[in-house]
C-alpha cells in the first residue's frame, strides 16, 4: 500500500473511532436524564403550571416544648394571604416525602407546608419513635394549624390538610376535630388499619412491651395504647365537608378495603382508585393524583 493510501486509510480509521466514541458517550449519558427518578422529576416539572415560581422557607413550630421542623413552599409574585395545604407524611417518613405535592401546589399559587412529625423516624423534629403515636401526630397537626393561622402569607379560612398513609389517618382525625378550621382534606392511601394491625400483633395491652418492632420501625407502648380501643371510623365521619380520598388498587401495605369503607362513612367524599398504584404514587399514578387534587381544590374554591 502506498503512502497516500495509508494516509487515507488512517484518516478513515480516526473518523470511525471518533464516531464510535461519540456513540458510546451518547449511549451512556443520555439515559441518565430520561429514565428512572430523573425522568419522573422531569415529567412532574413539565406537568406543573409554570405560572408561579416558589421559594422555600424553614419554619419551625413548637408543641409541648418540643420542636417540629418544617419547610414552607411559598409562591413568588403573590402578595397578601393565600391558601395553605399542610402536608403530613407516613409512618417513619419525613417532610421530603410530600415535597412533590408541595412543589406542584406552589407552582399553582397555593402555599404548602411539609413538616416532620415528632418521633417520625426520618425526622429532624424532636422526639423518639417510641414516644410517637397516631394521637401525638394529631397533636402535631393541631400545633401546626395554630401556628399557621399567624403566618402573614396564609389565609386562615383556606387551610387544607393533605396526608399520606399514617399521615392521612392523622389528618382525617384532625379534620374531624377542627372541621370549622379545615377547608378540605386530601387523604392518600390513609392507614386506617392501625387498630386491626395492633390487635393482630398483640392479644392484649398487657402483652405490649415498652418498645416493639412494627412494620419497619421501633415503636413504644403508647402507640398501642392510643389506638387499642379507638375506632377511627367512629370519628372521621364528623368532618362533613367534601373529602378527597385516593387509594392504589395494588397497595400491599394498606388494603384498599379500608378506604372503601371510609368512602361510605364520609358524608361527602370524592373517592378514586388509582389503577396499578401501590402504597405511594409515582410516574403516571402521581400525575393522576395531581389532577384529582387540582380538580378538588377548584371544586372547594381554594384554587
Amino acid at each position: 500500500m502506498t503512502g497516500k493510501k495509508w494516509m487515507v486509510f488512517g484518516i478513515a480509521a480516526v473518523i470511525l473511532i471518533a464516531a464510535c466514541a461519540g456513540w458510546i458517550v451518547f449511549h451512556w449519558q443520555t439515559p441518565t436524564s430520561t429514565t428512572g427518578q430523573n425522568r419522573e422529576e422531569e415529567e412532574r416539572s413539565q406537568n406543573s403550571d409554570p405560572s408561579y415560581s416558589y421559594g422555600k422557607r424553614e419554619i419551625d413550630v413548637t408543641n409541648k416544648g418540643q420542636n417540629i421542623y418544617g419547610v414552607a413552599y411559598v409562591p413568588k409574585g403573590k402578595s397578601g394571604e393565600m391558601p395553605l395545604v399542610i402536608c403530613c407524611h407516613g409512618l417513619g417518613g419525613s417532610y421530603i416525602n410530600n415535597e412533590d405535592y408541595a412543589v406542584s401546589l406552589a407552582s399553582r399559587g397555593i402555599a404548602a407546608y411539609c413538616f416532620d412529625f415528632r418521633g417520625g423516624g426520618g425526622s429532624r423534629s424532636d422526639g423518639k419513635t417510641t414516644d410517637m403515636s397516631i394521637m401525638t401526630e394529631v397533636s402535631d397537626i393541631e400545633a401546626v394549624l395554630d401556628a399557621a393561622s399567624q403566618w402573614k402569607f396564609v389565609d386562615p379560612d383556606q387551610v387544607v390538610l393533605l396526608g399520606t398513609s399514617q399521615g392521612g389517618a392523622a389528618s382525617a382525625i384532625a379534620a374531624a376535630r377542627h372541621k370549622d378550621e379545615i377547608a378540605g382534606a386530601i387523604l392518600l392511601y390513609p392507614a386506617f388499619l392501625m387498630h386491626d394491625e395492633i390487635h393482630r400483633q398483640f392479644a392484649s395491652l398487657d402483652d405490649v412491651p415498652d418498645s416493639f418492632f412494627f412494620r419497619w420501625i421501633t415503636l413504644g407502648k403508647i402507640y398501642a395504647e392510643d389506638i387499642w380501643n379507638y375506632d377511627i371510623y367512629d370519628e372521621i365521619g364528623n368532618y362533613d365537608q367534601k373529602v378527597l380520598l385516593m387509594h392504589g388498587d395494588q397497595d400491599d401495605i394498606v388494603p384498599i378495603r379500608y378506604s372503601e369503607r371510609a368512602s361510605r362513612v364520609y358524608p361527602d367524599a370524592d373517592y378514586y382508585v388509582i389503577p396499578g398504584a401501590g402504597h405511594g404514587f409515582y410516574g403516571e399514578s402521581f400525575r393522576q393524583a395531581e389532577k384529582y387534587i387540582i380538580d378538588y381544590l377548584q371544586e372547594i374554591k381554594v384554587l
